[in-house]
């Protein structure tokens, strides 16, 4: 598995962005937005994939209303879906910015796995473990975790 994502984007053919609100409510309506978005794409409840992306959306996401939260400020959600060539597979893009700057999480191969009994911090564990490549980018102001699943078609 590749540690890092390419920090310019496929080309997609479909994109989907929405900004919500840095709360657990906020994090809990991008990850059902998601798995109904990628339905609408194609992608249909409860597969690999869909199951994959909204845990993977539900981590990031409820890390932006957690960590990168900033009073009066939402975290945008990015979705993008790139058709597959005849050599290479489809690819799902999902990012998650949010604008705290000074609290950037570890990067791919950075990640710690936290100690038994912890009750947390599993969360970037997860991600990269389910993501194919993964990075965090800086963006003005705050941070961008972006991730690529492959599509297997």
């Amino acid at each position: 598995m590749e540690a890092s994502v390419t920090p310019h984007r496929p080309r997609t053919e479909r994109l989907f962005v929405q900004r919500f609100s840095s709360t657990p409510r906020g994090a809990r309506l991008a990850r059902r937005l998601a798995v109904h978005q990628l339905h609408v794409w194609g992608i249909p409840y409860r597969s690999d994939v869909s199951d994959t992306a909204a845990l993977l959306v539900a981590e990031l996401a409820a890390n932006a209303a957690t960590h990168g939260r900033v009073p009066g400020r939402d975290f945008e959600l990015l979705l993008g879906l790139a058709a597959a060539a005849p050599e290479t597979p489809g690819r799902l893009r999902i990012e998650v910015s949010d604008t705290r700057g000074e609290r950037r999480p570890p990067g791919p191969g950075q990640v710690v796995k936290p100690p038994p009994g912890s009750g947390g911090g599993y969360g970037l564990v997860l991600v990269e473990a389910l993501a194919d490549r993964w990075v965090v980018l800086e963006r003005v102001p705050g941070k961008t975790v972006g991730v690529e699943l492959d599509l297997l078609y």
